[in-house]
């Protein structure tokens, strides 16, 4: 039996494989959305395939990974796993993700006897998907390309050409779609022979028992902090813009959460259903945004494991925006980084000293493609942008970072996306006024400019531009989400989510959202406000007139106006 001290050199020995496995995959990859925005989520799993051991990356996959492990081996069947396997899985409903997201994953064994499993989910280029770059538009499975239902790209080591030519003949950008997966491999083959070294080093038996201690520990500390939150019952419902289908229409999402001694209930019912478009959720990834909340809430402090969702249960509809069946369309999963926020809007009403305002509310994606001019290849590159936070009962919101879905991810450098791209970026900065105003103000959103020197197809991927980001306790909304084709100019477009076919010279800004406000602004401290202005996140008329504080020209408060302005 493991001890105390052996169990927790394991768990840091697992952690650190986990690490690895992530510098591998960033060290051979092709696709800069993996490498630069670290557009990934890896783990080290039990023998029932539940995480005991994740590499930060986009949040809401580590958990899908084990959801699609454990659907691969319901389906094959445990006798099918062999040394040396390693496989892949991309069916949506199984894999808890898109077709360009596919689960990687090698069963790892000593002599023949299986202990666990080691996984890596990235996003890949081009599996013949019926649009290049993104589907916004299907209306079918059948239309978001190849799929592969736990198909072994290596059998006991050697490698399966039929697999990978089906890959290679069916893909647009074959190399690197090729490329990433076989990073894929390499980084799931160091988890494997990481693990096999700790299980040589203190033997098979006390390993697999550390990994069964390291998720009853896991659920031990989500319990313990559920114990101390509030208990009730809270509604909310927001939006997501449109299915790519119905443009007019808003999507709706509805979150009850229960919170009571034992667990915490996220319930999906209410939310729309018979949705036509690609922005239906697989189940696994339903389940994962909903952990990601709970775990901010339990144990944000320690690593994930499994056992830290023991206690969460989440409810959902089959057929319903928030848990997709066979054939429903699944591409656009955008649902999934918006849903977060909706379990928070219905926590801020029983725990409004706990969570913060909404943010920007969106990942806000630009993906553009095309052939580039300098050299003749196609290319094709992706970045996320930043949004700000919402204000809490103590501090503002920050300004411009990741949205809370991807907390581990990055953007793509402006040196990395001209160089690889017919882009040029022609602005980039902060967004002023756009943080709700309160006592704690939201955090700013950005601005990016991205000026295209050859024709090229700009897809954004920004589905929160049509309802405000919500505030806390009278503060004020954020300012939304905004994409502009061409501003200033007669053929000037205000959109959200589109597919864009653009000429040299069309220009794409991507305008993200502010954070909302936490509590009255006219309670805000006026010095606070001045250095807001004189920053740039507020404007002189801003303060004026949302926090009744006269910022002078030298960005000094005027108290004597300031009193009266706050008194009228």
């Amino acid at each position: 039996m493991a001890d105390a001290i052996t169990t927790e050199i394991i768990r840091h020995g697992l952690l650190a494989a986990a690490e690895e496995i992530a510098r591998n995959l960033c060290r051979t990859a092709y696709n800069t959305v993996v490498y630069e925005i670290h557009d990934y989520g890896i783990g080290i799993h039990d023998l029932n395939g539940d995480v005991v051991a994740d590499a930060p990356g986009i949040a809401v996959f580590t958990r899908g990974n084990d959801a699609g492990i454990k659907h691969s081996m319901e389906f094959l069947g445990r006798d099918a796993m062999e040394p040396g396997d390693i496989f892949l899985i991309n069916y949506p409903y199984w894999s808890s993700a898109h077709t360009l997201d596919p689960l990687v994953f090698a069963p790892i064994h000593i002599g023949e006897e299986l202990i666990g499993f080691a996984s890596c989910r990235v996003h890949v280029t081009d599996l013949h998907q019926k649009d290049p770059g993104y589907v916004l538009d299907s209306t079918d499975r059948s239309q978001e390309g190849l799929v592969l239902p736990a198909a072994k790209l290596y059998r006991r080591g050697v490698k399966n050409d039929d697999v990978f030519n089906i890959i290679r003949f069916n893909s647009r950008m074959p190399k690197n779609t090729i490329g990433d997966i076989q990073a894929q491999v390499s980084a799931c083959v160091t988890g494997v022979r990481r693990t096999q070294e700790l299980a040589d080093k203190y033997g098979v038996e006390t390993l697999t028992e550390a990994m069964v201690t390291i998720n009853d520990h896991g659920e031990k500390l989500a319990r313990l902090a559920l114990e101390k939150l509030p208990k009730g019952t809270w509604r909310a419902v927001d939006f997501v813009d449109d299915d790519g289908i119905n443009k007019d229409d808003l999507i709706k999402l509805q979150c009850t959460v229960t919170i009571t001694d034992d667990e915490m209930v996220v319930d999906w019912t209410g939310s729309a259903e018979n949705v036509e478009g690609p922005i239906n959720l697989p189940l696994g990834q339903t389940e994962a945004v909903s952990s990601l909340i709970f775990k901010s809430l339990t144990t944000p402090d320690s690593p994930v494991v499994a056992g830290n969702f023991a206690p969460l249960r989440v409810v959902t509809v089959p057929g319903s925006v928030m848990h997709a069946v066979p054939p429903m369309p699944t591409f656009t999963l955008w649902t999934g980084l918006l849903a977060g926020e909706v379990i928070v809007k219905a926590l801020a009403q029983g725990m409004p000293e706990l969570v913060p305002a909404s943010s920007g509310g969106d990942v806000c994606s630009m993906m553009g493609l095309g052939v580039n001019p300098r050299t003749g290849d196609p290319w094709q590159e992706a970045t996320n942008e930043a949004v700000g936070f919402g204000g809490t009962a103590t501090r503002d919101g920050e300004d411009g970072i990741m949205h809370l879905s991807e907390p581990g991810c990055r953007n793509n450098p402006v040196e990395v996306l001209e160089a690889k791209s017919s882009m040029i970026i022609d602005h980039y900065g902060y967004r002023p006024d756009t943080g709700g105003a309160g006592k704690f103000r939201g955090g700013v959103g950005v601005s990016r400019a991205y000026r295209f020197t050859a024709p090229a197809i700009g897809i954004c991927l920004v589905y929160k531009t049509k309802t405000a980001p919500w505030s806390i306790a009278s503060g004020g909304e954020g300012k939304p989400n905004r994409i502009v084709l061409n501003p200033g100019t007669p053929d000037e477009i205000v959109q959200g989510g589109s597919y864009n076919k653009l000429t040299t010279g069309d220009v794409l800004v991507n305008a993200t959202g502010g954070g909302g406000g936490y509590g009255n602004a006219r309670e805000r401290d006026p010095l606070a406000v001045a250095r807001d202005v004189k920053n740039g996140f507020v404007s002189a008329e801003s303060a004026h007139t949302d926090y009744g504080v006269v910022v002078t020209h030298d960005f000094a408060v005027d108290h004597d106006a300031t009193d009266r302005l706050r008194a009228d």
